[in-house]
């Protein structure tokens, strides 16, 4: 098991290290932090290659073969996002303001005060959390995508945080797929800007609901939205989302060609369960989707095509999984695409 988090510190003098290592006993002992050491600017960056995930740096400024400060600058070109705090006398005032403007994130003072250096440490580590969920945060909600430069992006998915967003994991979700119901037929009589203009004043409205339940917009795939609901109460905001959307969707009378009007509804397929999460793509198009994938995704669409239109449907586990805030109708055993057996669903109401 790794430690939570890994600090490297360069610095030529050995009793930094001895020093740190006793400071820190506890922490260290219970995995709380792992310290790498290193001697200098050289052997920083052999040590950041071998430990990618490296957190943050504490560095001295004055060392042999490398100092701090041209270690800040190749630190700046490989890992711009890697936090460095310098540490150094109160007599090396100078270079420390160099330090800082070569994008030091903070500096402390030898003889190191071990109070400052935690609160420097809590500090700092802070931060990087900070940048990681909101990295994280973009590659989970496609909707953010659509208002962020790939540039910007780009500069996000840099080295140190690659392997880690990268890396699937195994998670407790409930997906909800919401499909349109006889948009397609929409699509093939009216004009094209009409269609685009329906369909995102329906997608608005979807996302919305989602939204406001604490939900993340997987994906748009055509007329439907495949969405991910995580975390505390996942089941119950997921079936809240469905509802409002039904409810919202249902209300709706849009004005056609020829006279005619269009009532939209949507069917609604949930569940819950194991799905696996991670960044789906091709490395070599620098192109990944943050996605679920597995059997639980599959169900939810499956059940979402068994729906008539203005139906919200879930399978006989995740009706075992609700509670009395939600009523339900049972439908009975529906035969689902790729389903070796039928399928036990209820209805939401």
């Amino acid at each position: 098991m790794s430690a939570k988090h890994k600090i490297l510190v360069v610095d030529d003098e050995d009793d930094i290290g001895q020093l740190i290592r006793q400071k820190f006993r506890r922490e260290i002992r219970e995995q709380e932090y792992e310290f790498v050491f290193a001697k200098n600017g050289r052997d920083a960056l052999v040590k950041l290659g071998d430990n990618p995930d490296t957190e943050m740096v504490f560095s001295d400024i004055n060392m042999p073969e490398m100092d701090g400060l041209t270690l800040l600058d190749k630190i700046a070109e490989t890992s711009p996002l890697l936090k460095t705090v310098i540490i150094s006398a109160y007599s090396d005032m100078d270079n420390i303001r160099v330090a800082m403007n070569r994008g030091a994130f903070d500096f402390i003072c030898k003889p190191i005060d071990f109070q400052d250096f935690k609160s420097t440490l809590l500090k700092t580590l802070q931060s990087c959390q900070q940048i990681r969920d909101t990295i994280r945060a973009v590659q989970e909600n496609n909707i953010l995508k659509m208002y962020v430069d790939n540039s910007v992006l780009r500069f996000m998915c840099c080295q140190e945080f690659e392997s880690t967003l990268l890396v699937s994991e195994t998670i407790e979700a409930t997906i909800v797929f919401i499909d349109i119901s006889g948009f397609t037929a929409i699509s093939e009589r009216e004009p094209p800007d009409v269609v685009i203009q329906l369909l995102n004043k329906y997608f608005d409205i979807i996302v919305k609901a989602i939204i406001a339940e604490g939900g993340n917009v997987d994906k748009f795939m055509g007329d439907a939205v495949l969405a991910v609901f995580k975390d505390a109460d996942h089941l119950g905001r997921a079936i809240r989302a469905a509802q409002s959307v039904n409810a919202h969707i249902q209300s709706i009378e849009d004005p056609l060609s020829e006279a005619q009007t269009f009532f939209p509804k949507v069917s609604i397929g949930i569940n819950t369960g194991e799905v696996v999460s991670g960044n789906i793509g091709s490395e070599t198009l620098r192109r990944f989707d943050y996605t679920v994938i597995g059997d639980v995704v599959n169900t939810a669409q499956r059940l979402q095509s068994a729906a008539k239109p203005g139906q919200i449907l879930i399978n006989q586990t995740t009706f075992e999984k609700t509670d009395d805030r939600f009523q339900f109708q049972k439908i009975g055993e529906v035969a689902l695409k790729n389903k070796a057996k039928p399928v036990v669903v209820y209805e939401v109401v």
